[in-house]
Parts: C-alpha cells; sequence; structure tokens
C-alpha cells in the first residue's frame, strides 16, 4: 500500500527546504523522512461489531451462500464469526439455541449496488448527494462523505436481510468518484460502518448519462464519442502520474529522493493511480454490450480491470467477454425499456451471464428494490429455468452471496457460512427464495441486530423525532 504525504507534512517538508540548513532543498533525505505516493486511508474505519453471544441455529435448511445446501443443518456463531457448519455439531453449554425447524438459513445479503446514505429518505433535494455534478470526471470525490448514517433506508434493508452494502456515486460523470462497502449496523458516522480493510472502489458511468448531463451544457462530452475520448485521456494523464510516483518511490527506497523532486499530489489521479496499482476496484455503470466490449478494450489498453459492470442489461449479449475477463455483471431481474440504452433487455438476463460460466449479480440501485433482493434473485431465476436452464435454487443464492463478495474483494471475510468468516447469519421464515418469505432475525458479526419476534430492530434519531400515528400534533 502505498502512503501519502499529509498536507501538513508537505508544508512543513517544504518550509524545511527552503529555511533549514540542515535539509536544503536538493538535498538527499532518509527515505523514512519522505512521503510515498498516496497514503493509509486517511477516513479510517472505526467499525466496531455489536456484542456478539455463542449462538446456536439447529435443525435449519441452509444455503450456505457459496452454491451449497444442507437440509436439517445447523450453524455454530462464535466470537462473531462462523464456528462450525453441517451436521450433529456441539455446541459450548452456554450457547443460546435455536429450533429453526421448518425454517431455513442463510449468509446476509450483499447489495454491490446502493444509494443509501447518499441519497436518503425522504427524497428531498436536501439529502440529495450522490452526484457531483460540475464536471464529467470527479474520482476526486468519495462517497463516504456524503453518506448519512440516519437514512431510515438503512434500517428496513437491515430488515430484508441486507448485512452488506456497497455506496457508490450516481452515474452522471464519466469518472463518479469513490464508493464504499459498509457493514449496515446503527452508527453516528460513517467510519463507524465502513467495512475493515474493504477495497474501495472507483464509480465509472458510459453511455446516455454522462453524454446528456454535459451535452446539455455545451460541453465535452456531448456523445458516446466524447464519453469514450475523454476516458482516454483522462487514463492516460493516471498512467504518467502511476509513473511520476513509482520514480518517486524508487528514489525514496533506494535513498536518492530529493525534496524538490516531490511530484505534486492530485487527488482526482491518486484515485485512478489507485485502480491502475490493482488497489482499487472499478464497478462500472453500463448498459449495452457494444459499450461494455469497448470498456474492456479500454481497461486493456490502460492496464485495469474492471470488477463489475453496472445494469448490464445486455450482459447476456457478451458473458463470453465476461468469463474471460473475470468481469462480474451485477444486474436486475427485470428492469428494462425505461430509456434507449436500457431497451434489448430479458428478464433471462441473470441466468444466462451464470449459465454462460460468467460471475452473475442481483443487485437493488434502490431503496426499495433493496428490501426484495430475494424476490428479485427468485424472478430471475425462474425465468432462467422456464427458458431451459436448470439452476438450483442454493446455486441461485450465489447471486447475492460469494458472487458479489468477490466483485467487492471482501469474499474472504464474507459472502458464505463457512468456518472463520464473519458471522452474517439470516434466518427466514420459509424458503428464502419465496414471495412469502421475509427474515425472522439477522445477525452481524454474530450479534443479534433484527428480530422480527421481539421487535429487536434498529431506529434512527431521524425517526425517534418524528410523530407517529395518534400522537398530539
Amino acid at each position: 500500500m502505498h502512503k501519502l504525504l499529509p498536507l501538513t507534512a508537505a508544508i512543513a517538508l517544504a518550509a524545511c527546504a527552503t529555511t533549514s540548513g540542515d535539509s536544503p532543498a536538493g538535498s538527499s533525505a532518509a527515505a523514512s523522512d519522505l512521503p510515498a505516493a498516496r497514503a493509509d486511508n486517511p477516513y479510517p474505519s472505526a467499525y466496531a461489531p455489536y456484542a456478539a453471544r455463542t449462538t446456536l441455529i439447529e435443525n435449519a435448511n441452509i444455503y450456505d451462500g457459496a452454491g451449497g445446501r444442507i437440509m436439517g443443518g445447523m450453524v455454530l456463531m462464535q466470537d462473531g464469526r462462523i464456528a462450525a457448519i453441517g451436521q450433529d455439531l456441539t455446541a459450548p453449554a452456554d450457547a443460546e439455541r435455536i429450533d429453526a425447524a421448518g425454517k431455513w438459513v442463510t449468509p446476509g445479503i450483499i447489495d454491490i449496488h446502493s444509494h443509501l446514505g447518499n441519497y436518503a429518505s425522504p427524497g428531498v433535494d436536501a439529502h440529495s448527494d450522490g452526484n457531483e455534478v460540475t464536471g464529467p470526471v470527479t474520482a476526486e470525490v468519495h462517497a463516504e462523505h456524503g453518506v448519512w448514517p440516519q437514512d431510515p433506508g438503512f434500517t428496513r434493508a437491515l430488515a430484508a436481510g441486507v448485512t452488506t452494502l456497497h455506496v457508490l456515486p450516481g452515474s452522471a460523470n464519466l469518472f463518479g468518484g469513490r464508493g464504499v462497502t459498509l457493514r449496515n449496523v446503527p452508527a453516528r458516522s460513517v467510519q463507524e460502518m465502513k467495512f475493515p480493510n474493504a477495497p474501495y472502489s472507483l464509480k465509472m458511468a458510459c453511455g446516455e448519462n454522462p453524454k446528456r448531463v454535459y451535452g446539455s451544457k455545451g460541453r465535452m462530452p456531448g456523445s458516446r464519442m466524447g464519453n469514450f475520448a475523454l476516458y482516454r485521456m483522462t487514463w492516460q494523464k493516471a498512467v504518467e502520474y502511476d509513473r511520476q510516483w513509482d520514480a518517486w518511490d524508487e528514489k525514496v527506497e533506494d535513498g536518492t529522493a530529493k525534496a524538490k523532486d516531490m511530484p505534486k499530489r492530485d487527488l482526482q489521479l491518486d484515485a485512478l493511480r489507485g485502480v491502475l496499482d490493482g488497489e482499487i476496484l472499478v464497478q462500472n455503470h453500463c448498459y449495452r454490450a457494444d459499450e461494455m466490449a469497448l470498456i474492456l478494450d479500454l481497461a486493456k489498453e490502460f492496464g485495469y480491470k474492471v470488477s463489475a459492470f453496472h445494469h448490464a442489461v445486455e450482459a447476456y449479449k457478451i458473458a463470453d467477454l465476461l468469463k474471460e475477463t473475470g468481469t462480474c455483471a451485477a444486474m436486475w431481474a427485470d428492469w428494462w425499456g425505461f430509456k434507449m440504452e436500457s431497451y434489448d433487455g430479458i428478464r433471462e438476463n441473470i441466468p444466462f451471464v451464470h449459465a454462460a460460466g460468467a460471475c452473475a449479480i442481483t443487485h437493488s440501485d434502490d431503496d426499495i428494490g433493496i428490501q426484495r433482493l430475494n424476490q428479485e434473485t427468485a424472478k430471475a431465476l425462474a425465468d432462467g429455468n422456464r427458458a431451459g436452464l436448470d439452476i438450483s435454487h442454493e446455486t441461485a443464492w450465489t447471486w447475492v452471496g460469494i458472487n458479489p463478495a468477490r466483485a467487492l474483494g471482501i469474499d474472504k471475510e464474507i459472502g458464505s457460512l463457512e468456518v472463520g468468516k464473519r458471522a452474517d447469519v439470516v434466518l427466514w421464515n420459509g424458503e428464502p427464495l419465496s414471495v412469502y418469505a421475509r427474515p425472522e432475525q439477522v445477525w452481524i458479526d454474530g450479534a443479534l441486530l433484527y428480530d422480527v419476534n421481539t421487535g429487536l430492530r434498529p431506529v434512527s434519531d431521524f425517526e425517534l423525532g418524528q410523530p407517529g400515528e395518534g400522537d398530539p400534533k
């Protein structure tokens, strides 16, 4: 991980170079005294799991999130982790035991594309913080700096089994900024929700949105040609910036660095350099197959990888390319036709991408859709199987389980019920791909945060401050 020189340190270094007799401008300095290109995250996660109790769920039917099914199985949660999964497990004497006969267990749902907190409820202008519509390249902005933790949408999503979500900037810009992965827990600040050590993403967007927003202002881009030209111009700047800092880092390491030679820091290009170095993952809004194919060529030209295409209503047309490049497609079950680039969508999109051997994901992009991701997955599964596929229910659960975890770079921690992973667990009142299924209990890191039986659920201060039905006005 590259390190960034804090602004105050940079000012101090410059001052020393001009005023200190010990460190004159142009002198060599020790590596420990000089910065590398980027800092460790200046807005680190302050997430701390809620108190967890050792819990054994018994007699449950289980989708493990990685394509496995266990009928009449058991899950043991201990110290915030999955301690064991299978049948005939033993548990400590003080473990809470839950009889889940007739019920189902899955890992917590992961939504790879959310705007909760950035477009908070109620949907008013004051809560519109997802798009920095002041220029087509705003890679320097961070979605987390606009997240409002009191958004009631977080609680609604938790009640629907969503334990982790990736909040992205909107799609007005070619480079919209950094996305952030959050734990769906009540918190005072976004830092207290940030998934520890999860990679940032870079939100990119192609197609109609950027050309419409800026073309209407008489600015570039005003066409898909303009979109692509600005991509290339911006990535070329990033490549050159990356080379400058790589050269600086080498000088720091070998002790030949001189303060006057340190490159000028650019927050926008820092983000792009992170992509080129594999530290930041590209999540790319893109609908049409031809444009996705072009973006894959763009990534090859400049040496980066697209982690996932989002919305991707024509992903079924290029599933072979997605498989070849290891790029996921995050899709809706049946949204299509609301603009020209979404016109050629089909209901079998998700299952066809999966059947071709590529990475398929169900996503929401919506504060209501995030509450129905199990149903969205079920619709896509049914449409695929009606078209002649034979995809099992447990396999379909990978679309909201291990697949989004992989596309976010956090699959070693969550996405499936495996020993050692975080205990993000949902107990459903029935088969989770049924339209009638609802979560009864939801655990995050082994802590019970939602329980329909006792009425346990987080309530934000914003909600508490509103008069309820029948209260004095």
